[in-house]
């Protein structure tokens, strides 16, 4: 897709964008607690028993990887499937591959959501980017080729 074709959409803008990753990080974390909620039951009760917090510490660094799986898995199946998560439908805007104006492929879901985790762990920076782009594009979206717009 070139830079005209582009212009035939309306670039989603970044107050859209936040909303939107607040309430798909609301939806991920929710999810968390339904999966973990038995374990972390417990892990309050021994909190609130002993005010020592290292069982939480502990739970925090066994199941990290689980977290960062989850949340790629999520990203990619929804981008894959109708190019908008959860939260992106509620704020109506939808990602795009910039070649041909489609939703992601799912390869190109796969590697937006893995670069985002990368964005997000090291403070923001791959966000930062959008502020600075004329076409509101994070890091992730650079490098997948994708554009987020209204829908």
């Amino acid at each position: 897709m070139n830079e005209s074709k582009i212009n035939n959409y309306q670039i989603s803008t970044i107050r859209k964008r936040t909303t939107a990753y607040f309430l798909d990080d609301i939806i991920v974390s929710l999810l968390l607690f339904v999966i973990f909620y038995n374990q972390l039951v417990i892990i309050y009760q021994q909190i609130q028993n002993s005010m020592d917090f290292t069982p939480l510490i502990a739970y925090l660094q066994e199941n990290t990887l689980v977290f960062i799986l989850l949340r790629i898995v999520y990203q990619t199946f929804f981008v894959w499937q109708n190019g908008m998560t959860p939260g992106k439908m509620i704020m109506k805007i939808r990602i795009i591959e910039m070649d041909s104006g489609q939703i992601p492929s799912f390869s190109v879901a796969f590697l937006r959501a893995s670069i985002r985790i990368v964005s997000e762990s090291i403070f923001y920076i791959g966000y930062i980017m959008a502020f600075f782009n004329p076409m509101v594009q994070t890091l992730h979206d650079k490098l997948a080729k994708t554009v987020v717009v209204d829908v």
